[in-house]
């Protein structure tokens, strides 16, 4: 309660929200009574496994907060149940021009156009080595994103995702392939079964030789239901072991901000949800689901998972409900 009345409206009062997002990562990072209170912050575990993985908890943080795979120890000290880092691509680039982050406080959202901005496939997998050579491999699932360089062509595509997946294979317990994200330029056009078959079924034939690891799609919420149906048949086709729903939308009309660039948090709610439903129908519930969008309360944590997702993911809820938002979330408040 005091992040949310006291903490959250003073840092709010800050335009700069990307800023304001880098103070909050480098106190995740450094903060030394972290570890301390970790105890504190974590809910009772509720473990599920999936895909040969164990999770402590169903809940997990989406791609996109922890870029550079610089928190994912802090995240499970904060008691999640996983964590996706990325977005990340074959090469190293500062993403899109600033201000490229703005909040919709009135509306419960938050709109990025942040273009992918990363250190590259070869600098993040050096990092995440280290860290399971000093940590281990707890039942914390580290996920990685990964997407298309701003540099590379559309027609290249597939190679570039397959640098990024080979480079990391090693060090990710799944991997989920972003072809979803606004924010950076002709990337959706990849969404279609014809420009993403290739893709897919050159990553699909690297994981086999590497040893399998989950590999998921992550889709747009913009989608009309017979493209999502046409995405789910490629799926079974290539033979992926989950999907990712969904990702920011381009739809604004809920909100009155005029700002460019995907929008996620409460306006995303229902819609992702729906889509949820749509796929456990589709598939007959035997296709794993990440769900993601608007995820702020219990309620919204167990709707998802009514709906059909085997785990559920956050960002913009964590920003808006503060360090405490796992615990609450899993204890119901």
């Amino acid at each position: 309660m005091i992040y949310e009345r006291i903490l959250r409206p003073l840092l709010f009062k800050t335009t700069d929200a990307e800023f304001i997002h880098g103070v909050a990562a480098f106190i995740l990072q450094h903060n030394p009574a972290l570890p301390l209170i970790a105890p504190l912050l974590r809910a009772d575990d509720e473990p599920v496994q999936l895909w040969r993985l164990k999770f402590r908890n169903r809940l997990g943080l989406a791609a996109g907060f922890d870029k550079e795979a610089a928190l994912v120890k802090a995240f499970w000290r904060l008691g999640f149940g996983h964590t996706e880092i990325g977005t990340v691509t074959r090469h190293a680039q500062p993403g899109n021009p600033k201000p490229r982050v703005f909040r919709c406080p009135r509306e419960g959202g938050l709109v990025n156009r942040m273009g992918f901005p990363n250190s590259g496939a070869d600098a993040i997998a050096d990092r995440l080595t280290r860290l399971r050579l000093a940590w281990g491999k707890p039942d914390y699932p580290i996920g990685v994103n990964i997407g298309k360089s701003k540099i590379t062509e559309l027609a290249d595509a597939a190679g570039d995702y397959l640098y990024s997946f080979k480079k990391l294979h090693a060090v990710g317990d799944y991997f989920v392939v972003n072809v979803s994200s606004p924010n950076t330029p002709g990337l959706r056009n990849l969404q279609s079964v014809e420009a993403l078959r290739p893709i897919l079924s050159t990553l699909q034939a690297a994981n086999r030789e590497l040893g399998e690891k989950p590999l998921l799609l992550k889709i747009a919420p913009d989608l009309n239901y017979a493209d999502i149906a046409g995405l789910l048949a490629l799926i079974a086709g290539q033979g992926l072991h989950g999907i990712v729903a969904t990702n920011t939308t381009l739809d604004h009309r809920a909100i009155t901000l005029t700002e460019t660039g995907g929008l996620s948090g409460r306006p995303l709610t229902v819609k992702s949800t729906e889509i949820i439903k749509f796929i456990a129908k589709e598939t007959g519930g035997k296709l794993p689901i990440i769900g993601v969008g608007g995820v702020f309360t219990r309620a919204d944590y167990q709707e998802k998972l009514d709906a059909g997702a085997s785990l559920v993911q956050l960002y913009t809820g964590f920003i808006y409900r503060g360090p405490f938002a796992a615990r609450k979330i899993l204890r119901g408040r």
